[in-house]
């Protein structure tokens, strides 16, 4: 039923919205949020340190990152510079001669941006390698 507001001789409705209910139902939202906000846990990862880092598998494929970007192909029998393409070819066709648990490892050197090496675990993961580590120095 609309509010009816009298003025003078006629009666005209009165064409607001009322407020009070709609600010009711955000004041019980922002109270429910505030009390489960707490209750929610962030979900906790569990990144290992480089001091308790497992020992490099005896044969591995590694693939290099350089300074400049360029990749190579490093593996027992030979090294070779490839692009981005050719590496994650490479690299599956190698494990596949391979036995299944042999690891493809990145060593990338310190000065390397982080945008080169991920173009390489793109690269692997495209071409199917299995497994892809990157390799890092032990100790503290």
């Amino acid at each position: 039923m609309p509010a009816i507001a009298s003025r003078g001789r006629g009666r005209r409705t009165i064409n607001e919205i009322n407020m009070v209910p709609f600010i009711d139902v955000m004041l019980v939202l922002l109270i429910i949020f505030m009390v489960t906000a707490p209750m929610l846990t962030p979900g906790m990862i569990d990144v290992p340190s480089v001091g308790k880092s497992k020992n490099m598998p005896p044969v591995v494929a590694q693939i290099i990152v350089n300074k400049d970007g360029s990749l190579q192909l490093k593996t027992p029998a030979a090294t070779r510079t490839m692009n981005t393409r050719e590496i994650g070819d490479a690299a599956l066709a190698w494990q596949k001669d391979q036995s299944k648990d042999t690891a493809v490892v990145i060593v990338a050197d310190k000065g390397v941006q982080y945008d080169s090496v991920v173009k390489a675990m793109a690269a692997l993961q495209k071409a199917g390698v299995q497994r892809v580590g990157l390799s890092v120095k032990q100790g503290g």
